[in-house]
Parts: structure tokens; C-alpha cells; sequence
């Protein structure tokens, strides 16, 4: 179980990612490539990449078990920032933070007394497993994440539309209540499921909370409790699956006033409701057209209650700054 206790300096001080975070994304996909559950949202990313990996999963699995610990050191706050930014904070890891974070991975190791060899001289900063660590990285992230980044913003984004509109309902409690069912607000704790028992004290920290498209069931934090406290969980998966690119007989169907106009109502998020106000239409009229946005790649939608919640996608809100260069590659699906 894994419960985080706050003050109420801690609520006052509960914010959202501005966005996906890469190297969150990276590792615990490189989990979903190995496990086999969810087959029907992961199957066919699971095939794509497969296809084009050359050997950095090898490498990679000695130092991200497929359970349990993985080096916090892996996943720092630039990860915000892109893959560029985020590798390189990577490299200005500390050597001292690196042996210890190693010397726990060694130790969680079932039957292992000792690191394999190269992580044992990243251990000790050496130079040479550093750049092939952060080389089996940065490949694995554009076979397995870069080409799928489109549809894990939008995801993310309409978490965090979800998660906006619950904190201008309630504030930070109503925000915590409203995360998904893996976590369950007992205030002043937030509760999960968790592999071990941990106890999570922010200390008038605050919390960043991080929706991630690969976290699947577990919600996941840092080891070390002295970093900044993050919580990764996962976004909601509601509409199934689609094969190859969006777009299509369905792009071509997004023609005339009122769909335009459904679309520009959905600026940074409403409900069918809001929808049918702003554009003037009935509530029918407004989730038919919803509905066809939706299967364009223009729209992701949310349940919130007894409501939905529709947000722009990135090819959305780029079709309505007229920023969709001819030819460019629609959203795509994971």
C-alpha cells in the first residue's frame, strides 16, 4: 500500500505537469513492452516497435527490471523539458547519487551479488557506459515513444482538462477525489495498491502530479523520499483502439458551419452541454458532431460523473490555427 500524507501547506501546493513527460514515458514503456497484459491498447504499439529496436531493450534490462526498483536517477524533473534536455540532466547525475542508486539496484536483484559489468562502472562514473546508456536511451525513445508522442500529449491533455476542472469545482480536495480509481483520497492521505508498503510524508512539499499514457494500474513515485515528490499515474483509456493513422473517410467528413463551429467550442475543454451552448446547437446535434471530431483524431473524450468531457488533440487545436501542413502525418494511435 502506498499512502501520501499532506498538510494543508501540501494541498495548497498540488499541481499538474504542463505535459507528458519523456522520460517518465520512455521507461515505463520499456515496462509495457515486456509485460502482456493489455493487448488491445498495446498489441499493435508492441509489434511497431519491436520492429524497429536493435538491441537497446538488452541493454536497457539490466538496469529497468520488468518489476520492481529502477534508478531514480532515470527519470529527472527535465524530462518536462524533451528528450534533449532531459538526457543531458540525465548525464549531470552525481557520482555519488549513482552509486547509490546502483548499489540498490544491485541489491534488489534477486539471487544477483553484484551489478553486471557495465552498469558496475556507471556505478563508479566512468565516461564510456554513460554515453552507451544514454545512447540505448535516446534510441529506444524514438522507436518506442517519438513516433506515438502525438497521441500520448492528447491524452494527457485531456487528463489534465479532467483534473482543471475539478480543481475549479473544489479546489485541491475536489482535484484529488477525481483522480482515477487506483487512488483513493481518505483526506489528508491519498491512497493505492502499491508492490510494497511505503509512507509518503510531503513536509509542506507539495506534489506534482504527472499523467502518464504507458503507467498502467500502479501508480508510481521516487524511492528516495528526499527528492521532489511526483506522482505518476495513469490517464484513462475509454475509446478502442483504431489501427494504423487516424484521419482518413473520417478527416474528410469534417466539412460545414456547424461541425467547425462544435470545434471551435471545444477550445480548452467542455462538456456536451457547453458544446451545444456555444455553438448554438441542440445537445444531440452537439455529440453527433463530437462524435464525429472524435473519430477525425481532432477530439479525445472523457467521462467525468455523470458527464463527458471533450479537449482538442494536438492535430485538433493545430487544424484550427490552420497549422496542419499538407502531408504532414495525422495523429496517430498507440
Amino acid at each position: 500500500m502506498l499512502r501520501i500524507h499532506f498538510t494543508g501547506g501540501d494541498l495548497a501546493g498540488v499541481r499538474m505537469a504542463a505535459r507528458p513527460d519523456v522520460l517518465w514515458e520512455t521507461i515505463l514503456s520499456f515496462h509495457r513492452l515486456r509485460d502482456r497484459r493489455g493487448a488491445q491498447l498495446y498489441g499493435e504499439w508492441r509489434s511497431e516497435t519491436r520492429a524497429r529496436l536493435n538491441g537497446e531493450p538488452r541493454l536497457l534490462g539490466a538496469l529497468v527490471p520488468a518489476r520492481g526498483y529502477f534508478p531514480d536517477f532515470l527519470t529527472p524533473p527535465e524530462g518536462l523539458e524533451g528528450i534533449d534536455v532531459a538526457l543531458e540532466a540525465v548525464r549531470a547525475t552525481p557520482p555519488a547519487r549513482l552509486h547509490t542508486e546502483l548499489g540498490l539496484l544491485a541489491a534488489s536483484r534477486p539471487g544477483a551479488a553484484s551489478l553486471p559489468g557495465w552498469l558496475a562502472a556507471l556505478a563508479e562514473g566512468r565516461p564510456e557506459p554513460f554515453s552507451r546508456l544514454l545512447g540505448a536511451l535516446r534510441g529506444y525513445h524514438r522507436a518506442a515513444v517519438e513516433p506515438y508522442w502525438r497521441r500520448i500529449q492528447a491524452r494527457v491533455e485531456a487528463d489534465r482538462a479532467v483534473r482543471g476542472r475539478a480543481l475549479l469545482d473544489g479546489g485541491a480536495d475536489e482535484l484529488l477525489a477525481s483522480l482515477p480509481p487506483v487512488l483513493r483520497w481518505r483526506s489528508p492521505v491519498l491512497e493505492a495498491d502499491y508492490p510494497v508498503d511505503r509512507e509518503l510524508r510531503l513536509d509542506g512539499r507539495g506534489l506534482l502530479l504527472q499523467p502518464s499514457y504507458f503507467c498502467r494500474g500502479t501508480p508510481v513515485v521516487y524511492r528516495d523520499p528526499d527528492l521532489p515528490p511526483v506522482l505518476v499515474y495513469p490517464v484513462t483509456h475509454t475509446d478502442a483502439p483504431v489501427s494504423g493513422e487516424a484521419g482518413g473517410s473520417s478527416l474528410g467528413r469534417l466539412v460545414g458551419h456547424t461541425r467547425s463551429s462544435v470545434l471551435k467550442a471545444i477550445g480548452h475543454g467542455g462538456t456536451t452541454s457547453e458544446l451545444a451552448r456555444r455553438a448554438g446547437v441542440s445537445l444531440a446535434s452537439a455529440s453527433q458532431h463530437a462524435g464525429v471530431l472524435r473519430e477525425a483524431g481532432l477530439v479525445v473524450t472523457l467521462r467525468r460523473g455523470s458527464s463527458v468531457l471533450h479537449t482538442l488533440t494536438p492535430l485538433g487545436a493545430a487544424l484550427l490555427r490552420g497549422g496542419v501542413a499538407e502531408g504532414r502525418s495525422p495523429l496517430r494511435r498507440v
